[in-house]
């Protein structure tokens, strides 16, 4: 049963964002640059679920394309499902408009791919899985 993993919030300056989370007592567990995105992200759990603030590398990014039109605020909301390639399937066959049809590894190796928000109810949202192991 998928389950929210995620929201992810875009930010100027994760530096100032993350005194917010601080102060009511969260703290940021990793901070790690995302290349092929353009983004930095810090990662803050909270209760089951977490908060990832983005930070953009650059102005042209997804992220700073995002802020430049909308300001700061909620970027995309992620569900965590076990199987991602059958989730994708799942979606491509009921023709859901999606960013991409190929399954990326974002922050901490997980393994993601985007619903545009023209299928998800005008929310861009956010497709995740574990890494894999190498076990």
């Amino acid at each position: 049963m998928p389950s929210i993993d995620h929201l992810g919030i875009a930010v100027q300056s994760i530096a100032e964002a993350r005194k917010l989370y601080e102060s009511l007592g969260l703290a940021v567990v990793r901070e790690e640059t995302v290349e092929h995105e353009r983004v930095r992200t810090a990662l803050i759990p909270a209760g089951d679920a977490r908060i990832e603030l983005l930070e953009p590398t650059t102005p042209d990014s997804p992220v700073g394309r995002f802020l430049a039109k909308r300001g700061e605020g909620l970027h995309h909301i992620a569900l965590h499902v076990d199987d991602i390639s059958a989730a994708l399937e799942t979606l491509k066959a009921r023709g859901a408009r999606l960013i991409s049809e190929d399954i990326q590894t974002g922050a901490g190796g997980h393994l993601y791919f985007f619903v545009h928000p023209s299928s998800a109810g005008g929310v861009l949202l956010e497709i995740c899985q574990d890494p894999i192991s190498d076990v």
